[in-house]
Order: structure tokens, then C-alpha cells, then sequence
């Protein structure tokens, strides 16, 4: 068996190498009318989440994928159609493979391995297609350096099937052994390394000193020197040693740990996808959300009804989404109101126009299904925004809000921190927990031992668990962030009372007053500096990066993408230990 190597692009052509990789690794032609080879796809859960939030059902359709199975589910043989597989090298894996080419349950085999197979692993799938006589069967074997999941054009995660193993929690814990931290650094650092594979270029990386970011950067600037060094095999074609060394194209890459900052993933926010992810069941870009069954009682000593849950896809193609996912709720709540009676009035117009020209009743075929997508978009986010409302609402989520963009940017408090947490209307137990845990970081002197008790009292009786302060009360201790806290700037909020303002006449949902949120930059110079391509280790500062930022591309990626229910639940581990 030959290994052949495929590295794509990020995002837009990150689809595009994915595309190609289910033609077979060859480009996809376009503007064609020409039938696709039907094939089956067979992925495990890592390929899975790569594949489900940037293609559809009807997109694999489209180019030929007649089935989609996980690869240890029980497969029925199909012996007259080909098979791409798209899985991570892992012995489970390709023992599997190899009982599918005893069991020939395809026509022909190609391979793709999210990360790069280990030369013992392919020696084993290729002994098994000898012993079966499908050696000629088995067309091709890729390694596909796509180890990563992108949600968006500029968002990427490193992992979502066991992400707990490189977790906060996981590099936290106190009783983590040496081996333990260096699988877990070698796993985020293959990640990254599919990542820069697949951006194709080599990055300058920059990360603070002391911490977890900065064993990545030591590690992933050695994996990316030693594939540089062999020229002949290097995966960044074309971008040698000796060119492009100063060139400004190179992306910078900034490496932080999470311990910088545990105040933001604690943080009620305000914007309309920041909101999702922390209120409702939002995972790989899709939400779920309970529909409502109506202001109908259950009869007397009935069984309340069940909610159904309904499922949405928040992802590049939804215009209305790509718009207004970064705005603060009131301005989206506004702007889906406007889109509903935008889609009446045109919807009265239409029925006006056919009434004149005397075709009630007849089917417009293509516009009458354009209307029927405008609609199902409008009632999407219709939903979406009123169960983000809900919980707003009932919670006093904008209360929160204010009162920790007040704590984080050292503005004056208009209430008491106590009434706040003892008022029973106002949040859950878990609300009033990371209300507090902001203060206490935030803080430049942690409370008297008096006030401590005074707090944890009130947050007791009103259901809290204290685990997590446990662990953010020796975080605070044994770091710098004790002497000198983050520095958390003001986005820029008035003090106001949100739900004043909400207009029931004109729609169920505007709310005025929030203003764009705008994050106080903070620079260091204490950063470390790697350059892969440079021959020797050398430290240079960057010449005027930030003058050139301006109409620079930034891309965010995290290990692991958390909600603050999620990462409180990590903090209370680590406290309990």
C-alpha cells in the first residue's frame, strides 16, 4: 500500500478538501451533468464532527454519498459499491478495517486517516488485504490532516469526542502524573499541527511563559521543524526553509492558557450566539430547543404534557445568522420582528397582485418555494430568540449581566452583591454561584474571612455548591493573577434596566438600551518567541504588528469550547479534590 498525503484549506476550502476527499481525492467538477458515482461513506464519531457541521445530509447526497455508517456499527455487505472511509488511525480502527476486508463488503476501499497512521498500523491493514486477495481492492490510503473541527470561517475546535481528556479539568488536576501531561500536550499539539498543515503555512508562535501554552508552543514548534528539516517529505509544499522567513503572510500565532482569564467563561453575556451556547442545548451548530405546546392546560390530575424538542442548524448559509450572531440580544430580538413583518407584508402583496390578475389559486412553483425557506428561516430564529427570551426572563439574566460588566471593568455598584444572590426571583443556584466566582477573581483583595462566611451562608440557602470556590480560592493563591488580576475592561455598558423598555404592542421581543460589547485590549512583551523556519533558536520581537493589523484575518480555536454550565462543573471537580 502506498500513503499518500492530501493537506486542504481552512473553512471555504476546508469544505472543498473535504468535498474532494469524498470524490475520491480528486477535485470535484463543476457545473456538471454528469450522474456522481454512488458510494458509501464510513466514518467513526472524530469524523463524524468534522463532516456534520459544514455538510448536510442533502450536500452528500448531492455528491454521490448514497449511505453515511459508523464504521463499528453492524454494516450489511454492499459488494458492488466503492467505500470511502474517513476515521482516525487508531488500532480499534484498523482492526475493524481489516475484519471489513476479510468480510469483502465492498467493491474497492479508500482509505483517508484524519491524522497520520502509524507505519506498523498500515503494515497490518496491508497484511489483511493480502490474507483476504483484496490488495488490488484497496485503491488508496490517505492521510488527510484534518484533526480538527471548524465551525465557522474564522472558529475551530481541536476535538469534541473525548474532549474530556484535554480538559481544563485534565491539565488541572492536582494529582495529574508527568505522562499524563505529555499525552495530553501531544494530542492538542497534532491538532494544531493538522490545522497549519491544512491552512498550509508555517506560523510564527507567540505564548506567555510558565504554563501549559507554553509547552504546546515548545512542542508544536519542534513537530513543525523536524517536518520542515526533511525537505522531501515536508506537508508545506512550496514554503521552504529559506524563503518568506520575515514574510508578513506567515500567520502569527498567539498561544494563551486558560488560567489568564477564568472570569470571561463564567461571564453572563449578551450577544445572540454567546447567549445560546449558555442557555439551550447548543453543540457542532446545531440547537435544540423545547417547543412550546400552546397555552392549553393539561386537564385536571393529568400528566403535564411533554415538550417535543426541535432541532435547528445555525451555520454559513443562514443570512439572517452570519448577520446578527455577534449583536446583543435586543437588536436580533428587533431585527426577527422585522423580518416577520417584512415576510407579511410582501406575502399580503402577493395575494393583492394575484387577486388583480385573477390567478388565486394557482401554484408558483419556484417562488412558492423560496417564500416557504424565507419562512422556516424567520420561524427558526423566531424560536430560537423566544427561548433565549425565556430564560432571560425568568433567570434576570440582564441583571447579571450588568452587575458583572460592572465587577469586571471596577465601575461603581448601583446594589449589594448579598441581595443579588439572596433574592430568590433572581437566578438559579448556579447563576448566583458564577456571580460570585467573578467577584472573587475579579477582586483586587478576596473578602474578609467575616464577609466569605456572610456569602457562602446566603449562596448555601440558596442551593449552591461551593466546590468550585474551593478551587478558585487556591487558584487564586497559587498564581500571579493573586498579585496582579486580569485586566477586565468595560465594554462600554450603561446601567439600565432592560426589560423596562420591551414593547409588547409593536413586538413580543425589542429591548433597547445594550450597546455593542468592546474588549479592552491588554499587550504583554513577556511572550515567547518561535520561529520554525528560522535555522537557529532566536527570539525577535514582530516589527509593528500591530500597525499592520488592519485588515488582517483572525481565527479563534480552543482545545475545548465550554459553556459556563460545563466549565463550573470542571471547577467543582477540581475543588472537590
Amino acid at each position: 500500500l502506498r500513503r499518500q498525503r492530501f493537506a486542504g484549506c481552512h473553512t471555504g476550502l476546508f469544505i472543498t478538501a473535504l468535498k474532494r476527499m469524498l470524490n475520491f481525492n480528486a477535485p470535484p467538477l463543476k457545473n456538471t451533468t454528469a450522474e456522481p458515482v454512488w458510494k458509501v461513506l464510513i466514518y467513526d464519531r472524530f469524523g463524524q464532527d468534522i463532516i456534520s457541521p459544514l455538510l448536510s445530509v442533502k450536500e452528500l447526497r448531492d455528491m454521490g454519498i448514497t449511505l453515511h455508517l459508523l464504521l463499528h456499527s453492524d454494516r450489511d455487505p454492499i459488494p458492488d459499491v466503492p467505500a470511502i472511509y474517513f476515521v482516525m488511525p487508531t488500532e480499534e480502527n484498523t482492526d475493524r478495517i481489516c475484519q471489513d476486508l476479510r468480510n469483502q463488503l465492498y467493491e474497492s476501499y479508500y482509505l483517508n486517516f484524519i491524522s497520520a497512521i502509524s507505519r506498523s498500523k498500515l503494515e497490518d491493514i496491508a497484511s489483511a488485504a493480502l490474507a483476504a486477495n483484496a490488495v488490488n481492492q484497496v485503491t488508496k490510503v490517505f492521510d488527510q490532516y484534518l484533526n480538527f473541527i471548524t465551525l465557522e470561517d474564522d472558529m475551530f475546535i481541536l476535538c469534541n469526542q473525548n474532549k474530556e481528556h484535554i480538559s481544563y479539568h485534565a491539565i488541572n488536576k492536582p494529582d495529574i502524573m508527568d505522562t499524563d501531561m505529555e499525552a495530553i500536550m501531544d494530542t492538542i499539539v497534532d491538532s494544531l499541527f493538522c490545522f497549519f498543515v491544512t491552512l498550509g503555512a508555517v506560523p510564527i508562535i507567540r505564548c506567555p511563559r510558565g504554563n501549559a501554552a507554553e509547552m504546546v508552543a515548545v512542542k508544536l514548534d519542534k513537530k513543525l521543524r523536524e517536518n520542515l528539516r526533511d525537505a522531501r517529505n515536508s506537508l508545506f509544499t512550496g514554503d521552504t526553509m529559506g524563503t518568506g522567513q520575515f514574510s508578513f503572510h506567515r500567520p502569527l500565532f498567539v498561544l494563551a492558557d486558560r488560567n489568564l482569564d477564568l472570569a470571561t467563561p463564567l461571564h453572563h453575556t449578551w450577544t445572540y450566539q454567546a447567549l445560546i451556547h449558555d442557555v439551550l442545548d447548543f453543540h457542532l451548530n446545531r440547537v435544540s430547543v423545547e417547543e412550546s405546546q400552546g397555552s392549553e392546560a393539561s386537564p385536571a390530575g393529568a400528566r403535564p404534557k411533554k415538550k417535543n424538542k426541535k432541532s435547528y442548524d445555525l451555520t454559513g448559509a443562514d443570512k439572517f445568522w452570519q448577520k446578527h450572531k455577534g449583536s446583543p440580544f435586543p437588536e436580533v430580538a428587533e431585527a426577527v420582528q422585522e423580518e416577520l413583518d417584512t415576510y407579511r407584508a410582501q406575502e399580503d402583496e402577493v395575494k393583492r397582485l394575484k387577486s388583480i390578475m385573477g390567478l388565486e389559486g394557482e401554484d408558483d412553483g419556484a417562488i412558492k418555494v423560496l417564500r416557504k425557506n424565507e419562512k422556516r428561516l424567520i420561524d427558526l430564529h423566531t424560536n430560537v430568540a423566544t427561548a433565549v427570551l425565556d430564560h432571560i426572563k425568568s433567570r434576570k439574566l440582564d441583571v447579571y449581566f450588568e452587575y458583572e460588566e460592572k465587577l469586571m471593568s471596577k465601575s461603581t455598584l448601583d446594589k449589594s452583591l448579598l441581595d443579588i444572590i439572596s433574592d430568590p426571583d433572581a437566578g438559579t443556584a448556579e447563576d448566583k454561584m458564577r456571580l460570585f466566582l467573578i467577584y472573587y477573581i475579579t477582586s483586587q483583595q478576596p473578602p474578609s474571612e467575616a464577609d466569605l462566611e456572610q456569602y457562602k451562608k446566603a449562596m448555601v440557602d440558596a442551593g449552591c455548591d461551593l466546590s468550585s470556590l474551593n478551587y478558585i480560592k487556591q487558584w487564586k493563591a497559587f498564581t500571579k493573577m493573586a498579585a496582579t488580576p486580569a485586566n477586565y475592561g468595560s465594554s462600554g455598558v450603561k446601567p439600565m434596566g432592560l426589560f423596562s423598555r420591551v414593547m409588547n404592542t409593536g413586538s413580543q421581543f425589542v429591548m433597547e438600551g445594550v450597546k455593542n460589547l468592546v474588549l479592552k485590549q491588554h499587550e504583554t512583551d513577556d511572550y515567547r518567541y518561535f520561529d520554525p523556519k528560522m535555522l537557529r533558536g532566536k527570539y525577535q520581537n514582530l516589527v509593528d504588528y500591530t500597525k499592520a493589523r488592519q485588515g488582517k484575518r483572525v481565527l479563534y480555536g480552543c482545545s475545548e469550547l465550554f459553556n459556563a454550565a460545563q466549565f463550573m462543573k470542571q471547577l467543582s471537580q477540581l475543588g472537590q479534590k
